[in-house]
């Protein structure tokens, strides 16, 4: 099967099986957003979503947050992994929204890549689920299920990935798609089981079709 013909197979059983795709995350502001996707950095959603709550009561925006000590935010987020490298990151990242760029998150992908704690794939997310930008996260997920189906051919690294799903899903759905691979990966395509009797994508998966759910 063609690559493009792959694709468009894929995109049309999520458009149809999950027309809302939309991050688990719990947020309220850009800000909000992107404090839970700093913590979410190899930790789940629904731990996530546990802390930020009385995080955000406290600290709802970047000026609150950028008078905090790295103890206080550590006391709030101390069940989430790595808490102690998170909470030097949150403190920094608000005092520099705060000093330089007026505590407003940035739309911008680079700009937001120098605050600290911020990956590219945490840009990506903010970009694309608070700015509707043509953006594609790669995660743990993405990378995963993305190379089960065969979007992507053997990627070693998420920029090779992000690259290619680029390359190949229209800018529009990008955003969207992010949340469908990610959904598709956290509740059937999953790490060590995955649900290939629950999966409708199975007449075109290339690990299906190789046997790897035998």
């Amino acid at each position: 099967m063609r690559k493009a013909d792959l694709y468009k197979q894929v995109i049309d059983f999520f458009a149809e099986a999950m027309p809302v795709a939309e991050t688990e995350l719990h947020y309220g502001t850009p800000f909000q957003l992107l404090v839970a996707v700093v913590l979410s950095a190899q930790c789940t959603d629904k731990r996530v979503n546990m802390v930020t709550p009385a995080l955000f009561a406290a600290y709802p925006d970047a000026a609150h947050m950028a008078e905090a000590s790295e103890d206080q935010i550590f006391d709030y987020i101390h069940s989430v992994s790595y808490p102690n490298s998170k909470s030097r990151h949150l403190v920094a990242l608000a005092r520099m929204l705060r000093d330089e760029y007026g505590g407003v998150v940035p739309a911008d992908i680079d700009a937001l890549q120098r605050l600290p704690g911020v990956g590219r794939k945490t840009a990506n997310v903010v970009a694309a689920v608070v700015f509707d930008q043509p953006a594609m996260p790669v995660d743990t997920h993405v990378f995963r299920v993305a190379n089960r189906i065969g979007l992507t051919t053997d990627s070693k690294t998420p920029l090779a990935t992000e690259r290619e799903l680029v390359k190949y899903i229209p800018s529009e759905l990008l955003s969207k798609a992010h949340h469908w691979l990610i959904l598709h990966g956290r509740y059937v395509c999953q790490a060590r089981k995955p649900k290939c009797d629950q999966c409708g994508l199975t007449g075109v998966c290339k690990h299906y079709r190789k046997g790897g759910c035998a």
